[in-house]
């Protein structure tokens, strides 16, 4: 190891500095600069393996050469800090460790409302002095079970709102027509005509049990279709004014119902095509593909779970080639291929599948009779959404009994914590009664250590006190190590002053 640069030699006397080793008495101040020093920069010494590995220089002034000993483990040089810095050799000043760093505002925060479940359960020592507590174990076992079984209910409740939830409801439809005979009297020189009006109406029937909510928004006629067609006698109106047709735009105004005004005085034959507006979207089956599945309209995951259930009964999957089916005769002649992939089934199926057939009504227009307005009723079947997901997503997104709940944890908390503080106090007392004697004596023992650790100083003061601490082997070379230091510093500030850059 070469040295870069050597230890400066100890001068004959410096004033301000006792000659000759220290032998105790007051301890003697180093006037001059600050009490920090710089890092050992330069004398060729490295930290390796618990000793020092410093060459100490020889030819100093009363300081002969002699190799490094290595201290003993949790010990250290007096005045040296543990990264190599410096520092006074009086043990009364500038002790103190690095403070820790401090946690942002943000974690503290997070930490204190992160309570834990096992803060809230009693210590075994509170429970065998209170032996009424084990109630209060068997609450918070109890509530553990309940907290398991509502977070699962949630997850089925979550898992249940992705499915569509659909309920059966009878729709109502009204139609109606009036007829306006012809009046005899004149206003305004222009002549009437006879006419009817046709008026088509509905509304959704209640459930019997369920009483009215009057409260409760209701649903508009025109929402239940995605297009309506009249279609009227062609012998009496023509080639091109005989339909009547209204279709769902994205624009479209919902409306409670729908009506035609047309001149005539004659029984009007008229059919009525509803086209039902499904969500999600169902389709009709091919006639050969409906009666081997069993289905005549539904949603495409319905139908191709039906063909899946199909495929498993008659066992049509490939035994090697798990993603291949082989077709019986009935899917070869209606899906036209003997063997097919499971990624296939959808593009197979896609032109077997067609729009849903309207609804069609018959109705005739009557202008006869002794009333002038005649109604038929007709109740369909519709989807609508069921009234059970409106309650669970009221469940999921409900917050108040949450808050609840975390305001009665945080009252347990805080009473658990003031029973292990009150479980303290108690011990701290009765240890006292037993034997008061020993009590103060371990007590003393303890406020000394919490005292120390409170004022953060290192070292031992009290062993620091005695002089034989300073004849230690390592003394020499703390001393060495002192003056290097104050010599470094002292030269990084005539740098400064200076302004010369130090290469």
């Amino acid at each position: 190891m070469q040295q870069s640069q050597r230890f400066p030699a100890q001068p004959q006397h410096t004033p301000g500095f006792p000659q000759g080793p220290y032998t105790g008495g007051p301890r003697p101040s180093y006037p001059g600069g600050p009490q920090i020093g710089g890092p050992l920069v330069g004398g060729g010494g490295q930290m390796g393996g618990g000793r020092m590995g410093l060459v100490q220089p020889g030819g100093g002034a009363g300081i002969p050469p002699q190799p490094m000993t290595a201290l003993p483990p949790g010990h250290s040089y007096p005045g040296i800090h543990p990264q190599g810095m410096s520092s006074p050799m009086h043990p009364g000043l500038d002790r103190k460790r690095p403070a820790p760093d401090p946690r942002s505002a943000a974690q503290q925060l997070k930490a204190k409302k992160k309570k834990r479940v096992a803060d809230k359960i009693l210590p075994q020592r509170v429970r065998d002095l209170v032996p009424e507590s084990q109630a209060y174990m068997d609450l918070l076992s109890f509530e553990r079970k309940l907290d398991s079984t509502i977070m699962r209910k949630r997850l089925d409740i979550q898992e249940a709102l992705k499915r569509p939830m659909k309920q059966k409801r009878k729709l109502r439809v009204f139609i109606s027509n009036t007829f306006y005979p012809v009046k005899h009297e004149i206003e305004d020189g222009e002549e009437s005509v006879s006419s009817w009006e046709l008026r088509v109406e509905g509304r959704l029937m209640e459930d019997s049990g369920k009483p009215h909510d009057p409260t409760k928004a209701k649903r508009k006629f025109s929402s239940f279709f995605k297009s309506l067609v009249i279609e009227l006698d062609k012998d009496l109106y023509g080639p091109d004014n005989h339909l009547v047709e209204w279709h769902r735009t994205q624009t479209t105004q919902e409306t409670d119902g729908f009506q035609v005004k047309r001149p005539g005085d004659q029984n009007v034959r008229c059919t009525l095509l509803l086209m039902l507006d499904y969500q999600p979207m169902q389709f009709k089956l091919d006639m050969r593909l409906a009666r081997l599945l069993g289905i005549h309209t539904q949603t495409r995951p319905v139908i191709i779970n039906a063909l899946w259930q199909y495929i498993k009964t008659h066992r049509l999957q490939d035994a090697h080639e798990r993603e291949y089916i082989n077709c019986d005769k009935y899917l070869e002649q209606i899906l036209e291929c003997k063997r097919m992939k499971f990624s296939e089934i959808p593009s197979r199926l896609h032109p077997l599948l067609m729009p849903p057939d309207p609804i069609v009504i018959n109705h005739v227009i009557m202008v006869e009779g002794p009333d002038a307005k005649k109604t038929a009723c007709y109740d369909i079947d519709v989807e609508v959404d069921d009234t059970l997901k409106q309650q669970m997503n009221t469940f999921l997104l409900s917050t108040q009994s949450q808050q609840e709940i975390q305001a009665l944890d945080n009252k347990i908390h805080e009473t658990v914590e003031t029973i292990n503080q009150l479980k303290t106090n108690r011990d701290f007392f009765l240890g006292f009664a037993k034997d008061p004697q020993e009590f103060i004596n371990n007590w003393l023992i303890s406020q000394t250590r919490d005292l120390k650790t409170m004022t953060d100083v290192a070292g031992n003061p009290e062993e620091e006190r005695h002089a034989e601490f300073y004849f230690q082997p390592w003394s020499q070379e703390a001393v060495c190590r002192y003056f290097y230091g104050k010599v470094q510093q002292r030269r990084i500030e005539l740098e400064q002053v200076l302004n010369i850059r130090n290469n």
